[in-house]
């Protein structure tokens, strides 16, 4: 069975991790979010809850 054998398919793996992570995941990084986490954790409104009243109980 040839998938068995892992030769050519670990170099693979191993190049096109290679790859990502030196060459594509350092560009990914790079970017700068459009909406800032910050804007999250001071809420300007607050949401009221009201309870659920289930119809079947």
């Amino acid at each position: 069975m040839p998938q068995l054998n892992p030769s050519p398919w670990f170099f693979i793996m191993l190049t096109s991790w290679l790859i990502f992570s030196l060459i594509i995941q350092p560009k990914l990084l790079s970017f700068t979010p459009t909406n800032s986490p910050s804007n999250l954790l001071t809420p300007t409104t607050t949401t009221k809850t009201t309870p659920w009243t289930w119809p079947w109980i």
